[in-house]
């Protein structure tokens, strides 16, 4: 059994803070970031007319359906994200995308210009 991963990314601005750090926290403070999420889904290339594991358009499209909901908004405000650390971030974006892609195997979420990245492997 032959398994590949299909990837795609997608970008997002949004705010966010953390309201349970101590005052004077930097992390405290509302602030944003651009992040970039990527998500992996692996399978075999069963496809019969195609030989793909699945639709790299029609996965685009639901990974930046659900960045969008995040665009330029505050993450706090989005159920899960009350404190959005990256490692959350990463299971919001598997909650979004789970139950339409079973093949999902990994999500990675970056703040690319402070070089940080989270991935949660399933």
């Amino acid at each position: 059994m032959t398994q590949f991963e299909i990837t795609k990314a997608a970008t997002f601005d949004a705010a966010h803070h953390f309201p349970n750090e101590p005052e004077g926290s930097p992390y405290r403070r509302m602030h944003g970031h651009s992040f970039q999420v990527e998500a992996t889904v692996r399978g075999e290339a069963l496809d019969p007319v195609h030989g793909w594991v699945a639709d790299l358009g029609a996965l685009d499209t639901a990974l930046k359906t659900a960045a969008a909901r995040l665009d330029h908004g505050l993450l706090n405000d989005h159920e899960g994200l009350e404190a959005p650390s990256l490692e959350r971030l990463c299971l919001w974006f598997v909650a979004q995308l789970q139950p339409d892609w079973p093949g999902l195997c990994r999500i990675t979420v970056a703040r690319p210009t402070i070089h940080e990245r989270c991935t949660l492997t399933l």
